[in-house]
């Protein structure tokens, strides 16, 4: 047996797992059990979304469990998770998957006995399930703090590539857990089992519903950061508006006694700077009195 391959009897059946396999593994995997060649291949392959299907005397199920870090920024469900995929009979289970995971190691140390494959099977099922619950805490904190952040007037610290990342990825695990969930309500166990079966879709739905109402939060925050954003722009503005509008009255004024005529009488008065002056002030006060009645200030 070589490192990447684990196996386990117990009392009932066999489980054989699978890290990172060669193609020749694959290939002999599929001999050895009397399966298609291609789903094995495929069950290593990227981009597969969960899902069940049967092959000869194998059930064949893809899950995907959650791997991404808290501050990656991700956009993809390769980026955000690593899939197990499982053939799986009353006699034999079988686990494949490109990357280690925790669970499933510690599950191979551990002393746990399993009466049925059906046993195993669910309490993998809830391990991956669980793998979402810590990153829809960290969701949850992330828009209360950005909440926090945009009401205290702080927007200047809040990335807009970070709102879309983080929406991005409530979106995909969302997306993520409704085909598990799909998967799940398809898989028939006896009846001893449907207990802990039922368990896992319970999480399940908390999962879902934790996910949306992260999702929403943040598309909410998002709208609501540039729609700050875009009344801070209108402040700005409305403010050079105003002064425009106070100035330009004010530059035509100069610009006409600027003018270089020869035959400019006004400029022959004896008090015509001050009557200058005093007209400014006089054009400005009605501008501010017509502004106030507007409510434009």
């Amino acid at each position: 047996m070589t490192k990447n391959i684990s196996e386990k009897t117990f009392e009932s059946f066999n489980w054989l797992d699978i890290k990172g396999p060669t193609e020749t593994q694959l290939e002999d995997v599929a001999k050895k059990f009397d399966l298609e060649v291609f789903p094995v291949k495929d069950s290593v392959e990227h981009g597969h979304l969960p899902k069940l299907e049967k092959i000869k005397n194998f059930d064949f199920i893809i899950l995907r469990a959650y791997t991404a870090n808290e501050f990656d920024n991700n956009s993809t469900v390769e980026e955000l998770s690593n899939k197990v995929a499982f053939f799986y009979n009353e006699k034999q289970l079988i686990t494949i998957h490109r990357t280690a995971f925790p669970f499933l190691e510690d599950i191979h140390k551990s002393d746990l006995k399993f009466k049925s494959v059906y046993e195993l099977l669910i309490h993998i099922f809830k391990e991956i399930v669980q793998t979402y619950n810590v990153p829809s805490q960290w969701q949850t904190d992330q828009v209360d703090e950005v909440e926090k952040t945009i009401f205290l007037k702080k927007e200047n610290k809040i990335s807009l590539e970070d709102l879309y990342f983080q929406k991005a990825e409530t979106r995909i695990s969302k997306k993520l857990l409704v085909l598990t969930q799909n998967v799940i309500n398809k898989i028939h166990v006896p009846d001893e089992n449907l207990s802990a079966l039922e368990d896992v879709k319970d999480n399940l739905v908390k999962l879902i519903l934790a996910y949306e109402e992260a999702m929403e939060d943040a598309i909410n925050l998002m709208n609501t950061f540039l729609s700050v954003t875009a009344q801070k722009n209108n402040d700005v503005v409305k403010l050079l508006t105003v002064f425009s509008a106070f100035f330009l009255p004010l530059t035509f004024l100069v610009g006409v006694y600027g003018m270089n005529f020869k035959f400019m009488p006004e400029l022959e008065w004896k008090y015509g700077y001050l009557y200058a002056i005093i007209f400014m002030f006089v054009m400005c006060f009605f501008i501010y009195i017509w502004f106030k009645k507007k409510n434009i200030m």
